[in-house]
């Protein structure tokens, strides 16, 4: 008897993550091997094959002088003529021996002949009628919408037509452990779904066998290996995409650790990689004709093509949900005069995109928050993000955070930060709670080390009893889709920054000029005034000269300075106190009168209102609203003011006859240098700053400024609340 081709290798602490699955030297023992080198002679068969082929083996015998039975070497005729770079797929047929039953199937693989004889004792009607089903299932698998259903009904349709005890369909995760999704089983065995199992139970060396070679049946997980033998020092003979290829005895304890008897498993590969498995598991031995198992092989092709179509409409669906988001947010930046407020505004939508349950927008120093963070925290956050560096940074996990701050987190431990304007430290902070969930894992992941008739070696789980274990301080990890749509987004916000960057550089040289020419007029008036009253002209209309050419200045400079304190991150610096606004506006509107004297003002205000703001600045507020009725209404109609409380809340409405903003204006309302108000006819002294200092004012005092119209009538409203929050 020639030597046996390659004896088992002890798996030892050493070599476990390291053994040669592919080439174990031996096969299982329902079947017989023969293998051919590439000039067609014998190298290498089963230990088993003499006695139940019924033939005489010696090596170097050619391959068309063995007495194979009928069909089989024209099957290899066809196999070879499909033969490239030294592999050729499997070719099947069923064949008779004496009294026994086999499916016959031959293949090529690096440079070999195989030739495989599995028994089957299933009739070849019988094995039809499966087939049928097999088709019918298939198509009511296409006919499922989503991930969940289709693994479901995939578990159901392989078990009925295989007759196993239970199949179990497995999702992978990125670090490869895996869920049972689904399940179909035999009414008294304890269910395994919804449980973990680590990714150690699956090697990469059985990985990569999995993806090559997407079936792989144990009939008898008890069976006793039938060895290989044939030519001394020939390289052992490569059995990944055999079907009788013994197993590792690793996998062999970890199915009797599970009281199982016969294990079939299906790869569900998808773009190269290993997605899912349904494992299927009988409690007995079984054997699976092979034309079936070939039925729920093509299943699992099939599973994979819906599952790709099915993930890919998704994607598709937040990618183009994503690309209307980053229109909207992109219109926004360039048209709004704060980007940090533009972006709030479209928080929900933003939340949506980029999944997330919470947002931190900041530039200035300015930190504004969507959702429920609190602002101190957020404040926190934005300090531990790096100053240089990447423009997009990821946090999965409360360890990923600096150490100074993982015990404030508190909910939250997922974090995707994009600074969108480097130049104003503005960034925008996604943020995803902690997940505190609960992981089923099928036995402690751990393996253990046990000394036994192989020496000191590592075995599988000893026992699959439910093991729970908490998972804390992470948050889901953001898919690549997510990814792919928070750097598209930055992308988007980095070009809005730019031209923004470029609108303002061009609005500073506007406002140096403009304000170089109108500054001229009053100082030249004033200078005037003061060579008149030197040459003893009237001093009461020199002194009402000299006093409007002052106000107009002081007014100017103080727009001015206001604009360059919003625009700086600074603030306006309000001082609040308890304040009755209804002298106060009186006394605006007696100047306003004074100064006006053909303008007429309706007031309709309360006897006292008391509020808790800046009095100085509210009058600012109400002086900007009128004076910007005045310029914009119709000349010679009245201007109406109204005061009341509703609510808690202060409201202030200033209306004027005029004909409605056109709606192209609208989102540049309180932007500053608006062209239609630089430069107005009836406002030549003015720089547009107006509602813009106004809506600032008032947003900082935690309230709104709101534009509508109201035929005939242009209406502002001032909300805002009485105490300070």
């Amino acid at each position: 008897m020639p030597p046996p081709m390659h004896a088992p290798d002890p798996v030892t602490l050493d070599n476990c993550a390291d053994e040669p699955i592919h080439i174990p030297g031996s096969i299982q023992p329902h079947g017989a091997l023969l293998a051919f080198d590439a000039a067609g002679v014998l190298l290498a068969w089963s230990g088993n094959a003499p006695q139940l082929l019924g033939l005489t083996l010696a090596l170097n015998t050619p391959l068309a002088a063995l007495p194979l039975p009928d069909g089989v070497h024209e099957a290899v005729a066809e196999c070879l003529d499909s033969l490239e770079d030294g592999e050729a797929p499997a070719t099947a047929l069923e064949v008779a021996i004496g009294d026994l039953q086999f499916d016959c199937i031959v293949h090529a693989y690096h440079e070999r002949l195989i030739i495989e004889f599995e028994l089957r004792d299933t009739p070849s009607d019988a094995v039809a009628a499966f087939a049928l089903k097999a088709h019918a299932a298939i198509d009511r698998l296409k006919r499922q919408k989503s991930i969940d259903a289709l693994l479901q009904l995939a578990t159901e349709q392989v078990r009925a037509i295989t007759g196993f005890d239970r199949v179990m369909a497995y999702r992978f995760h990125q670090d490869d452990s895996g869920d049972v999704t689904a399940e179909s089983r035999h009414d008294d065995l304890e269910p395994y779904l919804g449980r973990r199992y680590p990714a150690s139970d699956i090697p990469a060396q059985a990985r990569r066998l999995y993806i090559i070679n997407t079936l792989r049946l144990i009939a008898d997980v008890g069976y006793t290996p039938s060895p290989l033998v044939g030519r001394e020092g020939e390289a052992p003979l490569d059995l990944s995409h055999s079907v009788l290829r013994s197993v590792s005895p690793i996998h062999i304890e970890y199915l009797q650790n599970m009281g199982v008897g016969a294990s079939m498993s299906v790869s569900i590969v998808v773009a190269g990689r290993l997605w899912g498995l349904l494992a299927c598991h009988h409690m007995a031995p079984l054997q699976v004709p092979y034309s079936i198992r070939m039925a729920a092989d093509v299943m699992a092709q099939v599973i994979a093509s819906l599952v790709q179509s099915i993930e890919a409409r998704e994607r598709t669906r937040l990618v183009e949900q994503s690309a209307e988001v980053r229109t909207r947010v992109m219109e926004a930046l360039l048209h709004h005069d704060e980007p940090a407020r533009a972006l709030l505004e479209h928080a929900p939508a933003l939340c949506q995109s980029l999944q997330v349950e919470a947002l931190v927008v900041t530039q200035y120093g300015k930190v504004m928050v969507h959702g429920d963070v609190d602002a101190e925290l957020a404040a926190r956050m934005v300090a531990s993000l790096p100053e240089g560096g990447h423009d997009l940074i990821e946090r999965t996990a409360v360890g990923d955070w600096p150490a100074g701050m993982q015990d404030a987190l508190g909910q939250w431990a997922g974090l995707l930060a994009l600074r969108f304007d480097p130049a104003t430290s503005g960034w925008l902070l996604g943020l995803r709670r902690e997940q505190i969930h609960t992981i089923r894992w099928a036995g402690r992941p751990e393996k253990v080390v046990i000394a036994g008739p192989l020496g000191p070696r590592l075995t599988p789980r000893g026992s699959f009893d439910e093991w729970r274990e908490m998972v804390r301080g992470r948050a889901v990890p953001w898919e690549a889709t997510e990814q792919l749509a928070a750097s598209q987004l930055l992308g988007e916000m980095h070009r809005a920054s730019v031209a923004k960057h470029v609108e303002t550089d061009r609005a500073r040289a506007q406002l140096l000029a403009m304000l170089g020419h109108d500054l001229r007029g009053p100082l030249h008036s004033i200078n005037m005034a003061a060579t008149v009253l030197q040459h003893g002209g009237a001093a009461s209309t020199m002194s009402s000269r000299i006093q409007a050419s002052s106000t107009r200045m002081e007014r100017l400079i103080s727009q001015v300075l206001d604009m360059s304190r919003i625009n700086g991150g600074l603030g306006l610096g309000l001082s609040r106190t308890e304040v009755d606004l209804v002298p106060i506006l009186h006394d605006l509107l007696d100047e306003v009168r004074t100064s006006h004297a053909d303008l007429r003002i309706d007031a309709n205000l309360p006897p006292t209102l008391l509020a808790q703001v800046d009095g100085d600045r509210m009058v600012q507020v109400v002086s900007n609203l009128v004076s910007n009725a005045r310029h914009h209404g119709d000349h010679g109609e009245p201007i109406q003011i109204s005061l009341s409380e509703q609510d808690g809340q202060v409201l202030l409405e200033v209306r004027n006859m005029a004909p409605a903003i056109p709606d192209e204006l609208l989102s540049t309302l309180y932007s500053p240098l608006k062209h239609a108000s630089v430069g107005n006819v009836r406002n030549r002294g003015g720089l547009g700053l107006g509602l813009h200092i106004a809506q600032e004012i008032v947003q900082q005092h935690g309230g709104q400024i709101v534009y509508r119209y109201e035929a005939p009538q242009v209406v502002f409203a001032v909300t805002l609340p009485r105490t300070e929050n």
